[in-house]
């Protein structure tokens, strides 16, 4: 597990799903799936827009706490649409747990290079993705059948949502280190601050 990197996710599992949200998923990605792209090419792009106007370190202390909250509503959609949880997102989702120490000193250049350098780590996200939407149809089933799903198949898609999480945290220039590539399936503990 990646425990010493600056960004954290986790998620409440809740006891029980229910049956409508299968299809009420269906319908919100098809209608939101347009902010994934957009978040994930246009962080970079902003980010580089507010460093060259203000600097690293007021763009960290000034922008950071913004961008923390935007990404905290896409990761909440993350885990709601990956059917980790059973809440769409709302302004303070209390099941979602989304963290990051934020450091380093971004340059209008290295925001910009991040579009580059994150193509390894996107790819095998893509792929992941891939595996993670049939698992979604087999979570579905059983959450039809039975209002839930297995434990394995559910920390796989956590793992992927997690991913994800450290990849768009590094897109938008608040952390310096390359996102692991390590599909971190298990509960994470809270960082130490």
């Amino acid at each position: 597990m990646a425990a010493d990197y600056p960004v954290t996710f986790d998620v409440t599992r809740p006891q029980k799903f229910e049956k409508p949200q299968v299809f009420l998923r269906i319908i919100v990605y098809f209608i939101l799936s347009f902010v994934s792209g957009l978040a994930i090419l246009g962080l970079p792009i902003l980010a580089a827009i507010w460093i060259s106007q203000k600097g690293s370190q007021k763009f960290l202390e000034e922008d950071g706490p913004k961008i923390k909250g935007w990404l905290r509503w896409i990761i909440a959609l993350y885990a709601y649409l990956y059917m980790l949880t059973d809440r769409f997102p709302s302004d303070t989702p209390d099941d979602v747990r989304f963290e990051v120490q934020t450091g380093g000193s971004p340059t209008v250049g290295s925001a910009l290079l991040r579009l580059i350098y994150s193509i390894p780590s996107a790819f095998v996200l893509g792929v992941l993705s891939w595996v993670a939407a049939v698992i979604w149809l087999i979570a579905a089933v059983q959450v039809l059948m039975r209002e839930s799903y297995s434990d394995g198949l559910y920390d796989f898609q956590r793992g992927v949502v997690r991913w994800a999480t450290r990849l768009l945290a590094y897109h938008a220039s608040l952390v310096d280190p390359y996102p692991p590539f390590a599909l971190d399936t298990g509960p994470e503990p809270a960082p130490a601050m």
